[in-house]
């Protein structure tokens, strides 16, 4: 009986000493080789790489213990040098062990062709946006008479008027000719005298015109709500959509004693 206890006993002890080893070089693996193997909590931040230039990359990043490879794909950014940083995976402060390499999209050295939009016709907001949706600056706004209010009339590049599919690259500049609301058709301005302000509004929109400012008169010799005067005065020659300014009697207050 007393050699079983022996032999158990013995057993147990070499039990612990095996789980002691294993604890042991469990802490020194985890602790000290993984680490130097590893070059674990030696970290290093990612920079903003946006913008640089290809042959700056190498040395920039070498200082930092970093390299870098070019992805294959690309973009176009047409306020960027050509060959220089669009992208950065990882992104600009991230760490990174020492060594790590950081991938950059770099930017196309010739612009991609787009097609011009048809703009004609939409108005200038709108025609800003399809521009800028499709990677293309507006660039002078010219002004021509004509009754459509800033709608496009033509749309052109380097001075010609080109129509919609016309190939071009990405980030021209496209001049907008736009009118102005008034249109060059030149026209009589009615008589508006003695007329009450609903007629002499209806009459002016009708003859291709708009309705200026209103002002009023007081006066006691005249009903109220009559045109007494008019500018520009009537059988002026004015283009259409000019203003006409009004004024409209008042009933003047007259104290009684």
């Amino acid at each position: 009986m007393s050699e079983i206890k022996i032999s158990a006993k013995k057993i147990i002890t070499h039990l612990v000493l095996v789980f002691a080893a294993i604890l042991i070089l469990s802490f020194l693996f985890l602790k000290i080789f993984l680490p130097i193997y590893t070059n674990h909590g030696q970290t290093v931040s990612v920079p903003d790489l946006e913008g640089f230039e290809y042959n700056q990359l190498e040395a920039y990043l070498g200082a930092r213990d970093l390299q870098f490879e070019v992805t294959l794909d690309s973009g176009y950014n047409a306020e960027l040098k050509p060959l220089s940083v669009l992208k950065q995976n990882p992104r600009a402060g991230s760490k990174v062990k020492q060594g790590r390499k950081i991938y950059v999209t770099l930017n196309s050295q010739n612009a991609p062709i787009v097609r011009m939009p048809n703009l004609v016709n939409t108005l200038l907001k709108n025609a800003q946006e399809t521009l800028g949706n499709m990677g293309l600056v507006r660039g002078e706004i010219i002004y021509v008479p004509d009754i459509g209010i800033n709608v496009v009339l033509e749309q052109r590049y380097r001075g010609r008027n080109i129509p919609e599919g016309f190939e071009i690259p990405k980030g021209s500049q496209i001049d907008l000719v736009v009118g102005d609301g008034l249109g060059n058709q030149i026209l009589d301005v009615p008589n508006l005298i003695g007329m009450d302000e609903v007629d002499a509004e209806f009459l002016i929109l009708g003859s291709g015109l708009r309705l200026g400012r209103i002002n009023y008169i007081e006066t006691d010799s005249v009903p109220a709500g009559l045109i007494l005067r008019q500018i520009p005065p009537p059988g002026a020659e004015v283009k259409t959509g000019e203003p006409i300014d009004i004024w409209i009697s008042d009933i003047k207050n007259i104290s009684r004693f």
